[in-house]
């Protein structure tokens, strides 16, 4: 038997036992009306791109596809999202107070104008979530308004 074959027959009930612990798919109550887009006026467009780009991993409105059924992906998939929840929930907006709420859209700004989000590990799964230049000039252009209307 090859190496390579017994590599993977000793990893197979290894594999197998990790799908006995599953993550946690359940959302926590909140108040639907502290979530950013209950407070502040966005156009369809951004509203658009926050939901498509922005929402799985910064609010309590995650979408849990078919592959965070698989251990270890969805370890890894949960931690994404619980460190995305912790720098920016979307779901608890109406909580920050306002130094919080501008430190908070000073970082989208810069994390979306520098590439680092949406996260490429993100977009390879999720398309959608691909922005267009478009897209991110609308994106920051009503980021910098909502900003200086706060």
């Amino acid at each position: 038997m090859k190496l390579s074959t017994k590599i993977l027959l000793g990893l197979l009930p290894v594999l197998l036992a990790a799908q006995l612990f599953q993550i946690d798919k359940n959302s926590p109550t909140y108040n639907l009306d502290n979530d950013m887009l209950a407070q502040v006026t966005a156009p369809a467009e951004v509203k658009d791109i926050l939901k498509q780009a922005c929402y799985d991993c910064h609010s309590y409105e995650t979408k849990y596809p078919w592959y965070t059924n698989i251990a270890p992906f969805s370890w890894w998939i949960d931690e994404h999202i619980q460190d995305g929840r912790r720098h920016l929930n979307f779901s608890e907006w109406g909580n920050y107070d306002l130094k919080k709420k501008k430190h908070k859209l000073e970082e989208l700004i810069h994390e979306v104008e520098e590439g680092e989000m949406p996260l490429n590990s993100y977009t390879w799964a999720h398309s959608e979530a691909n922005l267009s230049k478009e897209q991110i000039e609308a994106l920051i252009s009503w980021t910098k308004a909502t900003m200086e209307g706060l």
